[in-house]
């Protein structure tokens, strides 16, 4: 998954759990880039009596270095509060809930906005209203104009801002890719899946029919962006209080202390990935300016030994380049410094020589329509330039990229000698952006309604 439940401790703690980033020039409003940062991974829709929500005692940061030193230039901060209209019902709602302030819905939840930058801290909203989960036809009728669109609010920056459950729109197998690699489209050459008698067939994916919650931010490219500097870097974190106690008399936790970091996320699959299983934890504390300790798995992915042996014979030029060790700066220029100038034509989103982990946008390149015969859910390796890894729209195929890049598939641009294997235009989970249910939206927040509990598929 892309940040889904990647490292033991945050598994244990979904609300703050980065589970998604995306960045991207919004395609309806170029002037302006849209941020989303996903939390609470993994939703079943039919969640009563008490849905889901964002972490009253979490703050959630989402973090851009516009700079190229792999800091933060602005911080935007979002903290959010709970609050009973019916504290002594135990349901969610006690009746149909049609708008944002309906007496109906029983537990409410807003949220402010926070800006720091170089000037200082600016409160930009106070006490916006989320919306509530998507419960059923009878509870939440209407979900998206009467609750939705609703719970977009306008910031007074000329920035809009959205916090709430929407449908999960990443897409993968887990359920293959993490039984020992076996990619249904190419599972007859897995060792163990030939093994197993197994034939070639479609993607399942995994997350479909599921839920999370997001916080969309849509900004003014010139309110992110400084003169000379094109190329933002984005990552998210999450951060508790270093102090937790239970109050046996108010049932309830105390927290105290400086906030600390249990979770953050940049580019998709970075920690999931590569990153050992000893140090995802770890990781999950870093910040990304650090990243340098981590680089070693970048150079030497664990991935890249693991498919020449799990499908024999299909990856000769990346087993020899793996016996090799040669580092693979291909990666490390891809997820660690963006890509620089003159390596891929007319192409850069190279923010500097600090190795960091962070989502990388070249804000000047423009969105690609979806009519337009380059745009690629396979971004950049598609030849469409206005993908991952420059950004990261909501359907681009993260998955299938990330695997052909480590596979190879962008090391002749490093060694115009180096012959990729056949085999790397084949690699691939076998979704696409279609793979999912409830397709994402055209403008803001662009995550596709959530899916509702009375009509979860069983």
């Amino acid at each position: 998954m892309s940040s889904h439940r990647e490292a033991r401790e945050i598994s244990k703690d979904p609300v703050a759990d980065s589970a998604d980033v995306y960045a991207f020039v919004s395609p309806d409003k170029p002037d302006t880039v849209t941020l989303i940062a996903n939390y609470v991974p993994l939703q079943e829709p039919a969640g009563g009596p008490n849905f889901y929500e964002f972490g009253d005692n979490v703050l959630y940061e989402i973090h851009i270095d516009n700079k190229g030193h792999s800091e933060a230039d602005i911080t935007y901060q979002f903290r959010f509060s709970t609050e009973l209209t019916t504290p002594g019902s135990f349901l969610y709602n006690t009746g149909p809930i049609g708008s944002l302030r309906d007496p109906n819905w029983n537990s409410k939840q807003f949220y402010s906005v926070t800006r720091i930058d170089r000037h200082g801290t600016h409160v930009l909203a106070k006490h916006l209203a989320c919306p509530p989960c998507n419960v059923g036809v009878l509870s939440t009728p209407n979900y998206e104009a009467n609750l939705g669109q609703p719970a977009v609010h306008s910031l007074p920056d000329g920035s809009r801002v959205f916090a709430g459950q929407r449908a999960d729109e990443f897409y993968v197998d887990l359920g293959s890719i993490f039984d020992l690699g076996n990619l249904r489209p190419l599972q007859e050459a897995n060792v163990y899946g030939k093994a197993a008698g197994l034939s070639s067939a479609p993607g399942v994916n995994a997350t479909n029919f599921l839920n999370v919650h997001s916080i969309a931010l849509q900004v003014p490219i010139s309110r992110l962006t400084v003169s000379g500097h094109p190329t933002i870097g984005v990552w998210t974190t999450a951060s508790r209080q270093a102090a937790r106690l239970w109050d046996a008399d108010t049932s309830s936790h105390v927290h105290t202390g400086p906030y600390v970091q249990v979770s953050r996320l940049g580019n998709p699959l970075f920690n999931e990935v590569l990153v050992p299983l000893g140090k995802k934890d770890y990781w999950n504390t870093q910040h990304p300016y650090h990243d340098k300790q981590f680089a070693s798995y970048v150079a030497h992915p664990e991935l890249a030994s693991l498919l020449p042996a799990l499908y024999p014979g299909a990856f000769p030029s990346l087993l020899a380049l793996d016996k090799a060790k040669t580092p693979r700066v291909d990666l490390e220029a891809i997820l660690l410094t963006g890509i620089p100038a003159g390596i891929v034509k007319g192409f850069t989103n190279f923010t500097g020589p600090v190795l960091a982990d962070l989502l990388r946008l070249n804000t000047s390149i423009p969105p690609t329509p979806t009519s337009s015969s380059t745009y690629s859910v396979l971004g950049l390796i598609g030849g469409d330039p206005a993908g991952f890894p420059n950004g990261r729209r909501v359907t681009d195929d993260v998955v299938t990229i990330e695997l052909r890049a480590i596979a190879g598939v962008a090391y002749p641009l490093i060694d115009p000698k180096y012959k990729v294997d056949a085999v790397v235009a084949d690699v691939t989970d076998g979704l696409t952006g279609s793979s999912v249910c409830d397709q994402p939206l055209w403008q803001f927040p662009y995550l596709g309604v959530p899916y509702d509990g009375y009509n979860y598929p069983s």
